[in-house]
Formats: C-alpha cells, structure tokens, sequence
C-alpha cells in the first residue's frame, strides 16, 4: 500500500535534460493535503487514511461534513479521498502531507480522468478501419453489420458500437520526476498526464 496525495493538473511546458536534449514535462500542483480521519482494521475493517484537500469556505461544506471537519479539527476541504496502508499508527488526525514525499528521479503512477470527446464514431472510438473511400463505395466510416443472424439474433453485449468517448479513469504509471519544488507546492513529471488543464489528479509512488 502506497501513500497517495490529489494535485491540480496546471499544464504542459520543456525543460532541458543534462546532455541540453529537450523533453515535455508536466506540471502538477500539489497542495498540502491533512488527515481527517484514520481507520483501522479492529473497528473499520480495514487500514486507511482519509485525507482531505483544498481549502474551502465552510459555508461551501453539508452541515454533515462541517461536523466531520468540526470533530477531527481541522479546516473544511473540498476533496475527501481514502488511501489504504498497512501502517497508519505514523500518521495523527490533523497531520499535514506536502508534495515533499515526492523525491527527483523516482518512480510515480499518475491517475486521472481524460478529456472527453463527446460522441464519436466506431473509426475514432475504437481505431475501425472503415471501408473503401473511392468514389461509388456506399460504406465509409460505419460499423458494419452488428446482428448474429437468427441465433441469438441480438447484439452481443460489449459490442464496440459509436458512443461517447473519453472521459475515463486512466492510470499513467512509472512516469519520472523531473524537479520538486516545496516552496511553491509544484511538482515536475515527465511525459503527458490524463484530464485537461486544472483537472484533479492522484498521484502515488510506483512499485519497485
């Protein structure tokens, strides 16, 4: 089990490696986070963190949560998220995680949802090849025949049909740290990430 902390996705740039070769990198913010509650296996079940993140007006809280908030004594987050360890007696109610468990040149698994591209075709949704796009062909971006004959005589489920695409949880992992900044909560990663700019993402070490 691997502690995990939510950042804000703030966008894209270049930074020059050592031997002056460019590469893409991306920028996360990464707010301090603070434990809100801690479970434990003898009365939750299970071992876990539940860790809050950014700031926010308690007047934009449930009178439930502000309770919550209220009880472990700490300020009103607008994210609750649960990380399960295997040792949690480390960690007190009110303690604060910063992006400083991050270190340069490690490992981490980036998760996020990815952008959304509506309504798409079975060509751009699923990579189909189509058919021909000379003239007098009448079969260009469809799917093809969908059915099963007289038996079973139905679409099967899973069929990959035009729909929605994107919008999806997407895992990236091993991605490499390029540059932690402490002071101004920043993490640098390495490569693209999921989700648009100020999008939510989670990152968590990678496994050895």
């Amino acid at each position: 089990m691997r502690l995990a902390l939510l950042g804000r996705k703030i966008g894209m740039t270049q930074l020059f490696e050592d031997d002056n070769k460019a590469v893409a990198v991306t920028v996360v913010e990464v707010e301090p986070s603070v434990v809100v509650q801690i479970k434990r296996e003898e009365k939750d079940g299970y071992n876990a963190l539940q860790i809050g993140y950014h700031k926010i007006d308690k007047k934009r809280v449930s009178q439930p949560l502000q309770g919550h908030f209220k009880r472990a004594g700490v300020e009103p987050r607008r994210h609750l998220f649960e990380v399960r360890l295997d040792e949690v007696d480390k960690y007190t109610v009110g303690d604060e995680i910063n992006v400083g468990i991050f270190q340069e040149k490690e490992r981490i698994d980036i998760s996020g949802n990815s952008r959304g591209l509506g309504f798409q075709g079975v060509m751009k949704r699923w990579n189909f090849a189509g058919g021909p796009a000379s003239h007098g062909a009448h079969f260009h971006r469809k799917p093809g025949a969908v059915g099963m004959c007289v038996l079973p005589g139905r679409v099967i489920k899973g069929k990959k049909m035009p729909g929605h695409a994107g919008a999806k949880r997407v895992t990236m992992k091993r991605l490499q740290v390029i540059k932690v900044d402490k002071e101004r909560n920043l993490i640098v990663v390495k490569g693209s990430t999921p989700g648009t700019l100020n999008s939510l993402l989670q990152l968590r070490k990678s496994h050895d």
